[in-house]
């Protein structure tokens, strides 16, 4: 009887800390498999828990189908951004950014199969990576965060080659406009700049909280997203979530959404999942209805 009392008391106490974990959990970031059927999505604890997307869409689907398959440590702090790549899943936190097989990641015990930091100015800077943006045409990684620095680092050899500097504060988000080649960047500054990737240079910049059908300046003129498809972009934050027209710079669009966004994206049929302060992240099979959520 005195064993068993000892030993319920550290599974007790192990229950509580979970709950707690999960009561004050946010997760920053997703990222869907190559092949479509797992979503991974990394919270402030450095974890990342891999999910059967399609054991979940099932029609057969249980509430066990919607725990993660297999979550494990990645980083010592929170899990900012991911992406997937063709074989890679590719995740960043403070300072620097890993790479994780697919095809291992559903094992236990999946170990990092390389990591890079950024050259930062001093080695006591670890600025956190807010977000990460492939560029397939050229093979690379753009990583943007808390050093107010694009830097683009080159898939096949981890060197990086280049940092794009103009914000004046730390960036949020990134988007990719494939035809140009160029990259957009969001910022803490509530401004969105475009880069130019051939050059290297900054090729258009919209202060976006300037524009007075857009400001809401008791949220802030910081940029929380952004997407592009050509030309048209949609941002939003502390300004409110705007379609914009690029090429000549003008609003046309603005959504009467009162709180501040921190994710958008231009999507056709496909399932749009969302994440934030929870430890759940929820599943929409069409705008109008939540079918199901996942949880650690």
């Amino acid at each position: 009887m005195e064993r068993a009392t000892q030993l319920a008391v550290p599974l007790g106490q192990t229950e509580v800390f979970q709950a707690l974990q999960r009561l004050h959990m946010t997760i920053f970031s997703q990222s869907v498999s190559p092949c479509g059927k797992f979503l991974a999505a990394g919270n402030n604890y450095g974890q990342i828990a891999i999910f059967s997307l399609s054991a979940a869409l099932s029609s057969e689907a249980k509430e066990e189908s919607k725990k993660p398959v297999v979550t494990f440590q990645a980083h010592d702090g929170p899990v900012y951004s991911m992406v997937s790549t063709d074989r890679h899943l590719l995740s960043a936190g403070d300072g620097e950014v890993k790479a994780w097989l697919w095809a291992e990641i559903l094992k236990k015990g999946c170990k990092e199969v390389w990591r890079r930091q950024p050259p930062y100015r001093t080695s006591l800077e670890v600025p956190e990576i807010n977000a990460l943006l492939l560029v397939p045409k050229e093979n690379s990684l753009i990583l943007a965060g808390g050093d107010c620095q694009l830097h683009a680092m080159d898939l096949e050899t981890g060197t990086f080659t280049r940092a794009l500097r103009g914000h004046t504060d730390y960036i949020h988000c990134l988007a990719l406009r494939e035809r140009s080649p160029e990259v957009l960047s969001g910022g803490e500054d509530g401004a969105v700049r475009l880069w130019d990737l051939r050059t290297a240079k900054e090729a258009q910049t919209i202060e976006v909280y300037k524009h007075e059908e857009c400001s809401r300046p008791h949220n802030g003129r910081w940029i929380g997203c952004l997407a592009t498809d050509s030309d048209w972009m949609v941002c939003g934050g502390g300004p409110a979530l705007t379609l914009w027209h690029l090429r000549s710079s003008t609003p046309t669009t603005i959504f009467p959404m009162r709180a501040p966004q921190k994710h958008v994206t231009f999507y056709q049929d496909l399932v749009l999942t969302s994440a934030g302060n929870s430890c759940r992240v929820d599943v929409f099979t069409n705008l109008g209805y939540r079918a199901f959520s996942l949880s650690f």
